[in-house]
């Protein structure tokens, strides 16, 4: 943003210190709470959100089609779509694997999609609202991630899909998966909404899916405050899930552009008269999901920084671990897949026999140390779920003891070692003073 363009310099130095003011509070252990995750905000973020209103255009536009292109640049794919979530995300991506235009590869009611059930609803529920059914398989220990193991031995005949998330921004195993999908014919899906910057064997993870997902959410890599993206590495796909995405449409056109078909008026589609203006004509049962101006401003600002935020999770996570590894006694430390690098999302901690989660999670509320579960536990035991038509493949126990004895705790870029050190001995006080 060229702010001199815009603002006066009198009011872009009194916007600075505002957000300088309200974007750079310092955070004291103990008196503050350190939060588990936060979004690291810059005023030149700020700035581009201001500037995209003062062009007065709210809906998608210029820095929409700005944030999708470096996006796409990214991940190098064939194309990016902003939305107003990752969880709509995740409903575009599932509803569009359902569109007919996919003829027989288009998923029925009925079909099965393998995932896990340890993780964030939204993850599963678009395969519920899409009347599919869930095949919930349990994870490894350590990294959090799917038993790839058991692949294989859970596809059945009904299987045609695949959706897993990178568990705290560490990455499933990607060759296993996608050698299995491949052998089976089956779409694959990454929700890499906690993992923005991690990489399998030096590829980006949201690059190997037919579809990908991102979360834009403040507790994110980058935020947009609410705002998510798909990254489309299946050609075929892109305007099926632009058109659920637009209500539906069949029009492809981007807001305010009218015609780009070239045959708005010439289109002869169901049982509509011949020549209905085609940017009203809906081919699928869609959506308004789209992303603000706005949003997509302060997104093309923050992206900029994205390696930088994720270094900064990377060295938080390792300055933890050693830090942790003084009591691996009473914690199972959270372990990398082999061959990735992880966008680390959280630390995660499982507490072994004799440390009890409620009373530890209990004492560090006290002393201002944010911490969270691991999403929805057993997502099998949630009561949204006790009437859904589901199959277990298999035991879920370290779904189980996950749900009874993880939590996580904050890595994001601003917390530094003296934040971190409040938290681990907090955390070893308790442990120690319970031996004691």
């Amino acid at each position: 943003m060229n702010k001199d363009n815009l603002l006066s310099q009198t009011l872009i130095d009194e916007l600075e210190n505002i957000i300088q003011k309200n974007i750079s509070k310092e955070i004291v252990p103990g008196k503050d709470l350190i939060p588990a995750s936060a979004p690291t905000l810059s005023s030149q973020d700020i700035f581009e959100g201001i500037s995209s209103l003062l062009n007065g255009w709210l809906t998608e536009g210029e820095y929409c089609k700005r944030f999708e292109k470096k996006l796409k640049n990214y991940f190098g794919s064939h194309a990016a779509l902003l939305t107003n979530s990752g969880s709509s995300a995740n409903l575009l991506s599932i509803s569009a694997l359902c569109s007919p235009a996919l003829r027989e590869r288009a998923l029925k009611k009925g079909d099965e999609i393998l995932t896990i059930a340890a993780g964030f609803p939204t993850t599963i529920n678009p395969i519920v609202q899409n009347g599919l059914i869930p095949v919930f398989m349990d994870i490894d220990p350590t990294t959090y991630n799917i038993q790839i193991e058991d692949i294989e031995s859970a596809i059945s005949d009904k299987t045609k899909a695949i959706i897993i998330a990178h568990s705290l921004g560490n990455p499933f195993n990607l060759e296993v998966i996608c050698e299995a999908a491949k052998k089976h014919n089956l779409w694959m899906i990454e929700d890499n909404c906690d993992a923005f910057g991690a990489e399998y064997k030096s590829k980006k993870t949201g690059s190997f899916g037919d579809l990908s997902t991102l979360s834009f959410f403040p507790a994110h890599q980058i935020t947009t405050g609410e705002g998510g993206a798909i990254i489309i590495n299946n050609p075929k796909l892109k305007k099926i899930v632009t058109s659920f995405r637009n209500w539906g449409r069949d029009c492809w056109c981007i807001a305010g552009d009218d015609n780009t078909c070239g045959k708005r008026f010439d289109h002869h589609m169901g049982d509509l008269p011949h020549g209905y203006d085609h940017k009203y004509v809906f081919s699928h049962l869609g959506y308004n999901l789209k992303m603000t101006e706005s949003q997509a401003a302060i997104g093309t600002s923050q992206v900029e920084r994205i390696d930088q935020f994720v270094e900064a999770r990377r060295e938080n996570h390792a300055y933890l671990f050693d830090r942790f590894k003084t009591l691996e006694d009473y914690f199972i430390l959270p372990k990398a897949t082999e061959h990735s690098n992880p966008s680390w999302f959280g630390f995660m901690l499982t507490c072994r026999e004799g440390v009890n989660r409620q009373e530890l999670l209990q004492e560090l509320a006290k002393r201002k140390v944010g911490t969270r579960l691991f999403f929805a536990g057993n997502i099998t035991k949630q009561p949204a779920y006790q009437n859904v038509e589901y199959r277990i493949h298999g035991s879920l126990s370290n779904t189980d003891m996950v749900m009874n004895n993880s939590f996580w705790i904050g890595v994001w870029p601003g917390l530094s070692k003296v934040h971190l050190d409040y938290v681990f001995e907090s955390v070893r006080d308790f442990v120690l003073v319970k031996q004691d």
